[in-house]
C-alpha cells in the first residue's frame, strides 16, 4: 500500500479520517525517471503522519514516499477502534459483515507482538 493512500482512505464503518497505521514489513521500488511535484498529496502526508499544513513543504520527499510500499501492516480507525490488515501490499478494507473472522483472527496472531493491546484485546470487528 502506498503511503500516499492515507490521504485518501477513511473507515468504511464511520467515515472516520485519517486513519493510523502500524507498519510490519515494507518494500522500496525503484522507478526511473520519477518526477513528482511536491506536496503530492492534498491534505495529509502518510509517510511523515501528519497535515501537511502542520508540516514544512521542504522536509516532505514525496519522490522518496512513492518509491515506499507497505507490505504488511495495520490500518486503525481511531474514532471507532476497527481495524484493517495490509496483506500483499493491499489495505482491505471491508465493512464488518464481509470480513472474514478466521482470516482476520489469524492475521492478528500472526502479528500480536507488534499489534497494540487494544486492537488485541477490543479490537472490532474480531480481536483476541
Amino acid at each position: 500500500m502506498k503511503y500516499r493512500l492515507l490521504d485518501l482512505l477513511a473507515c468504511p464503518h464511520c467515515k472516520s479520517w485519517p486513519l493510523s497505521y502500524i507498519i510490519f514489513s515494507e518494500t522500496y521500488y525503484e522507478y526511473k525517471d520519477l518526477k513528482v511535484q511536491t506536496p503530492f498529496c492534498k491534505d495529509y502526508c502518510g509517510l511523515k503522519a501528519n497535515y501537511l499544513n502542520n508540516i514544512n513543504i521542504l522536509e516532505i520527499n514525496c519522490v522518496e514516499c512513492i518509491k515506499k510500499e507497505i507490505v504488511e501492516g495495520l490500518i486503525i480507525c481511531n474514532n471507532c477502534n476497527r481495524w484493517y490488515p495490509i496483506v500483499d501490499e493491499i489495505p482491505i478494507m471491508l465493512p464488518d459483515e464481509l470480513r472474514n473472522e478466521k482470516e482476520d483472527k489469524d492475521f492478528l496472531n500472526k502479528w500480536k507482538e507488534k499489534i497494540p493491546e487494544k486492537i488485541l484485546k477490543n479490537g472490532l470487528p474480531f480481536h483476541l
